[in-house]
C-alpha cells in the first residue's frame, strides 16, 4: 500500500500540484491531454461519456468515460482566434486562414488550380484623417525623415499614431468611422459590381450573368486606433472559381472599378448631438495585381501569409485592452431594476457601468480618449444599435476581422471538419478493436461543461508544451515570412 504524499513542506502551490499529478496512476495520460490541446491557454474541461453501439444488437462495441481519466475530466481547446488570448489556438486559426486564402489564389481545397489565371488584386482600403498624427517617414535609402513635430521618431516610439494636437483631433469621427467600417465595406462591394458593369458598358444584370466578383478580406488596426482592410478581390465566371471569367473581364477593368467604388462609397450619420457626418474611405488606396505564375513581387504565398498574420490580431495591437469594459452585473447601464420597478445604482461598479475605470486603464492617453468617446457616444439613443459601450475596448469597431464571399474558396468549417475526420481515422487506425461499419453503429454521447483552465500543476506542463512548440516553430520558419 502506497504511503500518502506529505507535501506540506513544498511552498509552491503549482509545484505541489505537479508532484501530486506525477504520482497519479497514469501521469503520461495527463501529459498527453495537455499535448493534444497544444498547451491551450484556457482549455475547456468536460465530463461525460460516449458509447458506440451496434444498431442491430444494441451491444456496446466501444466506450469512453472521463471517469477513467486520471484527473476525471477531458480537456479540449478554447478555440480563441486572438493571439493575445491563446497563442496555440490562434496559430491554428491563422494556419486555417492561410490555407483558405491561398486556396482561392492557387487552387486546392475543392478549388481548381486554374484559378490562378483569373484577374486578382490585393487591395488596401484605409480610414480618412481625423487630424494630423505623429508619423515616421523614411527615404528609399532607409533614412528617417522628421515628423511634423520636428522629431525623428524611432520605430517603437509610443508617440507614433497619436495626434499632434489632441485638443482638435476628431475623436467622435474616428470612433464612428470604426463603428461603421463594416457597413462601409459592404457598400464598397455593392458599388464595385456597379462600377465594373458601368466601365464595361453593361447592365448589372448582364454582368452578373457573365462575371462573379469574389473576395476575402481581413481588418487590421493602425497605430492611430483606426481599422483598415486588406482584401483579395478576384474575377470568376458566373459559377465561381470553377470557370474563368470572359476575356474582357481584366485586371485593369477591376482596378478601375475598385478606384471608382472606393470614391463613391459614402455613409451619412446624422445625430442631434453631433450633427451630420459623412464617412468615407481615406485617400491612401493601394491596389496591386497578384502575379499569376508566382514569380512576381506579390505572390500567392505572400498574400495568403499577410492576410493570415492579421487574422489573429485585434485592437490590443493599437495599444488598447483586450477585454470588455462593461460591468457584467448591469451590462454597462450603471443601474439595476428591482422587483418594484425602481432603479438602483449597481453596487459592483458604483453606477459607472464600467468593470474597470477608464481613467485607470494602463493605456496611452490617445487610446483612453477613444475608449472614453466610444463610451460616451454609447449612451446616446441614436447610437444604441452600434453597441458602443460593449465595443468601447475595440475603439468602436464591431465587425468581423476576416470574412469572404461565398464562392471565394473553402470555409473554415470545412477545414475543421477535414481535420476532425483525419484525427478520427488516425484514432481508428490506432485502435486494436474490430473494424466498424458506420451504417451499422450508433454513437451515444453525454457531455457537460465543468470549468475552464488548468490546475496549477497542469499550467506548468502547458507552459513547457508552449515553449517547446515555439522553439520547434522557430526552427521550421526561419526564412518563411508568414510563420
Amino acid at each position: 500500500m502506497k504511503t500518502p504524499l506529505d507535501l506540506r513542506h513544498v511552498a509552491s502551490l503549482a509545484l505541489r500540484d505537479l508532484i501530486h499529478l506525477a504520482h497519479l496512476p497514469d501521469f503520461d495520460r495527463v501529459q498527453d491531454q495537455i499535448s493534444q490541446v497544444r498547451g491551450c491557454t484556457r482549455p475547456v474541461q468536460l465530463i461525460g461519456s460516449t458509447e458506440t453501439r451496434d444498431t442491430t444488437t444494441d451491444a456496446i462495441l466501444r466506450s469512453y468515460s472521463t471517469a477513467d481519466e486520471p484527473t476525471g475530466r477531458l480537456l479540449t481547446t478554447c478555440g480563441n482566434r486572438r493571439s493575445s488570448r491563446c497563442p496555440a489556438c490562434s496559430r491554428l486559426y491563422a494556419a486555417d486562414t492561410y490555407h483558405l486564402i491561398r486556396a482561392g489564389l492557387s487552387g486546392g481545397k475543392t478549388v481548381p488550380e486554374t484559378v490562378r489565371t483569373h484577374p486578382r488584386l490585393f487591395v488596401t482600403l484605409t480610414a480618412p484623417s481625423f487630424g494630423p498624427v505623429h508619423n515616421r517617414r523614411t527615404t528609399d535609402a532607409g533614412e528617417t525623415l522628421a515628423c511634423r513635430c520636428g522629431d525623428r521618431h524611432r520605430a517603437d516610439d509610443p508617440a507614433l499614431g497619436t495626434p499632434l494636437s489632441p485638443a482638435t483631433y476628431d475623436y467622435t469621427g474616428a470612433v464612428l468611422w470604426n463603428a461603421h467600417a463594416g457597413a462601409l465595406w459592404a457598400r464598397f462591394t455593392t458599388y464595385l459590381r456597379r462600377e465594373l458593369a458601368a466601365h464595361l458598358g453593361m447592365t448589372q444584370k448582364a454582368l452578373n450573368a457573365a462575371v462573379r466578383v469574389s473576395f476575402a478580406k481581413v481588418a487590421e488596426y493602425q497605430r492611430r486606433g483606426l481599422v483598415h482592410f486588406h482584401a483579395v478581390i478576384r474575377l470568376d465566371g458566373p459559377e465561381g472559381s470553377n470557370e474563368p471569367p470572359p476575356q474582357w473581364a481584366t485586371a485593369d477593368a477591376l482596378t478601375h472599378a475598385v478606384k471608382a467604388a472606393a470614391e463613391r462609397a459614402v455613409l451619412t450619420v446624422a445625430s442631434d448631438s453631433i450633427g451630420e457626418r459623412q464617412l468615407t474611405w481615406g485617400d491612401q488606396l493601394d491596389i496591386r495585381e497578384i502575379a499569376a505564375l508566382g514569380d512576381g513581387e506579390l505572390t500567392d504565398q505572400k498574400v495568403a501569409a499577410y492576410v493570415a498574420k492579421y487574422a489573429t490580431k485585434s485592437a490590443e495591437d493599437s495599444g488598447t485592452v483586450d477585454r470588455s469594459l462593461r460591468c457584467p452585473h448591469c451590462t454597462g447601464r450603471g443601474y439595476r431594476t428591482g422587483p418594484d420597478g425602481f432603479r438602483d445604482l449597481c453596487d459592483e461598479c458604483d453606477g459607472t457601468g464600467q468593470s474597470e475605470r477608464i481613467a485607470d486603464l494602463p493605456v496611452h492617453a490617445h487610446v483612453r480618449q477613444m475608449i472614453r468617446t466610444a463610451w460616451d457616444l454609447g449612451h446616446l439613443p441614436e447610437f444604441a444599435e452600434l453597441k458602443l459601450r460593449k465595443w468601447a475596448h475595440m475603439l468602436g469597431f464591431r465587425g468581423h476581422f476576416s470574412s469572404k464571399s461565398r464562392r471565394y474558396s473553402t470555409t473554415l468549417g470545412a477545414l475543421r471538419d477535414t481535420r476532425r475526420a483525419w484525427r478520427t481515422e488516425r484514432a481508428r487506425a490506432a485502435d486494436d478493436g474490430p473494424e466498424l461499419a458506420e451504417e451499422s453503429t450508433l454513437v451515444v454521447s453525454h457531455w457537460q461543461y465543468l470549468a475552464s483552465g488548468y490546475s496549477p500543476g497542469e499550467e506548468l506542463l502547458a507552459a513547457q508544451v508552449r515553449h517547446e512548440t515555439a522553439l520547434t516553430d522557430r526552427r521550421k520558419t526561419e526564412g518563411d515570412p508568414w510563420l
